[in-house]
């Protein structure tokens, strides 16, 4: 009964073997080295204890001093007798071969060692050279354990690194998605041209009637025009737009009927002039009912805004197809025309009435 709990006092739970290199974790238990790297090495994460179960963080092993010398006394005491098989036993004495010739490698019976082919060479018994060759393997597979868990932390942190690069690449993609789809700044860098043929062009008139549904232009501005029968003034510019980008700004002042935007040569052509055709991108402000009210068109459509008072600022990107309208009064925006595709050249255009 003492002698088996004897022996399990210097027994692996693992290998239910002597321990070999014992290391003794956090919860108290102690196992053979090897056999607990191998355990943890086949165990799901996080590793824990054999016996108990209780979870183990350490990965730094140190061999137990104490139970290891421990253990080599009580091998020592109860040694491992090999079998007395054919291959253990000498053919020439017929006895145990219970030594190890270290230059021939080889075991040796006693009466074997005495004779002159081994005399002169160091004999150890079998239980010492299976120690100390023990030894020597432990001390390699420490080795290789070592290298395999600094290689296991350095693939963890390159792992991360990737996984950070991966997220970070991601929201780099995110974020130049999201700045394509933001609408740009006006560029306050804008060169300032004069708008050509419009303030010319003022000193003749198209009638516009009064619920501005239908425009009628005359095609001889040389013919003086009669102030008292129109009351509606319209005039598009000389100048037209191909590229870029251009910003103006007109002071509509306290007027409640005007038009101002941009127009192509096809709509300015046209004989009718109907506001729901295509070519003509503008802000209407039409007063009705001692109201006014903000309309655009390409469809008419209303706007459900403050009615700027003084400077309206008009802002064409052409390659983007985007026209824009600006309360620069409040430092708002009106409206926009956004996704447009421009074929022909575009003119400033401007209407105005009396109120």
């Amino acid at each position: 009964m003492d002698s088996n709990i004897f022996q399990n006092e210097f027994t692996c739970s693992i290998c239910v073997k002597y321990f070999i290199d014992p290391v003794t974790i956090g919860c108290g238990h102690s196992f053979c080295m090897p056999c607990l790297c191998i355990f943890w090495e086949e165990a799901y994460h996080p590793p824990s204890c054999p016996v108990c179960r209780e979870t183990s963080h350490q990965t730094n092993f140190k061999t137990n001093i104490v139970l290891k010398t421990r253990v080599f006394l009580a091998r020592r005491a109860r040694p491992y007798h090999l079998p007395s098989s054919a291959e253990q036993m000498c053919e020439i004495h017929m006895k145990t071969k219970n030594f190890f010739c270290e230059v021939m490698k080889d075991l040796l019976c006693l009466l074997c060692c005495k004779s002159k082919e081994h005399e002169a060479h160091r004999h150890c018994s079998t239980d010492w050279t299976a120690e100390e060759y023990r030894q020597k393997l432990l001390k390699e597979m420490r080795s290789v354990w070592e290298k395999t868990q600094e290689n296991r932390r350095n693939q963890k942190r390159e792992s991360s690194k990737i996984r950070a690069w991966e997220v970070s690449k991601g929201f780099f993609f995110l974020y130049e998605s999201v700045q394509l789809h933001m609408p740009q700044p006006v560029d306050p860098r804008l060169s300032s041209w004069p708008i050509t043929g419009l303030i010319e062009r003022l000193n003749h008139f198209l009638v516009l009637f009064s619920r501005i549904r239908w425009l009628f232009s005359r095609d001889h501005p040389d013919v003086v025009t009669n102030a008292t029968r129109s009351k509606y003034f319209l005039a598009w510019g000389a100048q037209t737009f191909t590229c870029g980008q251009h910003y103006w700004e007109v002071d509509v002042g306290n007027c409640r009927n005007w038009a101002l935007g941009f127009c192509d040569d096809s709509w300015t052509m046209r004989n009718d002039m109907a506001l729901d055709s295509e070519g003509i991108f503008l802000l209407f402000c039409i007063k009705e009912d001692n109201q006014c009210r903000l309309f655009s068109s390409s469809p008419l459509s209303p706007q459900y805004v403050e009615r700027p008072l003084g400077h309206v600022g008009v802002f064409l990107d052409y390659e983007c197809g985007v026209v824009s309208f600006v309360n620069v009064a409040n430092c708002s925006l009106i409206c926009s025309f956004l996704s447009r595709s421009f074929c022909l050249p575009l003119r400033p255009f401007l209407c105005s009435a009396p109120s």
